[in-house]
């Protein structure tokens, strides 16, 4: 089959959906399948298409995290297409290229399918700033039911996503399908150690307890949550020896760097920025405890991730984690500072062994997130949306 994935957003730009688009090429790939995703051009202001993925450049829009939007139309990139003689058209996103996608699979008169990754109205604050939110929340659902109802196959990666669609009046079938991870690349065979111990060595690490926070630093990440919990753990710490790595970078770290100042946890809490993707296994690897406070995940990757790397996880209770954890058996949920506070203690109170027992139950359950599972999933849509165009 000839595919054609069309995402704002693709390798090496580090998201959820970049990641999940670059582990779906590479698993079409490795099935058998011709694949070309179409994407931004971050890089400079001309067409490339080079190793089957064709850049469009386009405006940086400042206000939504530097995202790249090309334009819905593009002659010179519309002539390259056509001689890729797609079969189907798999739609990432909604804007800029996710609107070039659908007007390409209606003028090819191919099957469009469309993942719905993103819960939007979780977003509406950035361009809001507080003012009329409800009425861009109610626009945002609209927008929403009227792309997922104009596609061949529709697919989101959790129920939550699903429940979200029905909510907003979606009454077409929705397949879940969660986004699977390349397993393998989180083995203890594929870690960098020297990287790890380099690592440690620079900032002092040998002999603490790593909690570990991963992913883009913005408002709705909850991450100041996650530093006010953790500052009511240190007002009587049961360890003297912990420290929180902050690995990413976004808006919303000058506001944390402030906070955890504030807070008086400064000696605590080592802002890491940004890193390449390939080391992200690098980091759960060398950390005892993963934490999320984030409710804006449509699946969450990073915790599958987290457990793939064998790494306790400690989030707050968010309905798309539970097919991923089951509190106190594979990690642990908090609900507020006191909660977190207290799972927290409760988690060291815990022996080696009985930390061992929760990661090998959580690895094995999780195992149904692999890219085979994945790739099994999406190739019968892709199949039934070509049926439905026969």
């Amino acid at each position: 089959m000839r595919i054609g994935l069309f995402s704002d957003t693709y390798y090496p730009e580090i998201n959820g959906v970049a990641t999940s688009t670059k582990t779906l090429c590479d698993i079409l790939k490795k099935n058998g399948h011709d694949v070309f995703v179409v994407t931004t051009n971050p890089f400079s202001k001309k067409i490339e298409f080079k190793d089957n993925v064709l850049r469009i450049p386009g405006i940086t829009l400042k206000i939504l995290y530097s995202y790249e939007m090309a334009g819905f139309i593009n002659p010179k990139a519309t002539k390259i297409i056509k001689k890729l003689r797609l079969d189907i058209i798999h739609v990432q996103t909604e804007m800029g290229i996710g609107i070039y996608g659908r007007l390409l699979a209606k003028k090819l008169k191919i099957p469009l399918v469309y993942t719905y990754h993103t819960m939007y109205v979780d977003y509406t604050y950035i361009v809001t700033k507080g003012v009329l939110d409800p009425a861009a929340k109610g626009i945002v659902k609209k927008l929403s039911k009227s792309i997922s109802s104009s596609v061949t196959e529709l697919t989101t990666p959790s129920m939550k996503t699903k429940n979200a669609l029905r909510e907003y009046g979606v009454d077409r079938y929705i397949n879940v399908i969660p986004n699977g991870i390349n397993l393998s690349m989180f083995d203890e065979s594929n870690i960098n150690k020297q990287f790890i111990e380099e690592f440690k060595t620079k900032y002092n690490l040998h002999g603490k307890y790593i909690l570990l926070s991963l992913g883009r630093i913005a408002k709705e990440k909850a991450n100041d949550v996650l530093l006010q919990g953790y500052a009511t753990f240190l007002k009587n710490p049961t360890i003297d020896n912990s420290v929180l790595l902050v690995v990413g970078d976004g808006p919303d770290r000058p506001n944390l760097e402030k906070l955890t100042m504030e807070l008086g946890i400064s000696d605590h809490v080592i802002f890491v920025g940004k890193v390449p993707y390939e080391q992200v296994p690098y980091f759960y690897y060398m950390s005892n405890l993963y934490l999320s406070a984030s409710t804006s995940e449509t699946q969450g990757l990073t915790f599958i991730e987290a457990i793939a790397a064998k790494t306790l996880v400690l989030c707050r209770f968010d309905e798309n984690l539970e097919d991923v954890i089951q509190d106190n058996k594979t990690g642990f949920f908090f609900s507020n500072n006191d909660s977190f506070n207290q799972k927290l203690r409760y988690i060291l109170s815990l022996s080696q062994e009985e930390q061992k027992d929760i990661i090998e139950k959580a690895y094995i359950q999780n195992k149904k997130y692999s890219v085979e599972e994945f790739y099994n999933s999406m190739i019968e849509v892709y199949y039934r949306a070509l049926r439905k165009k026969w």
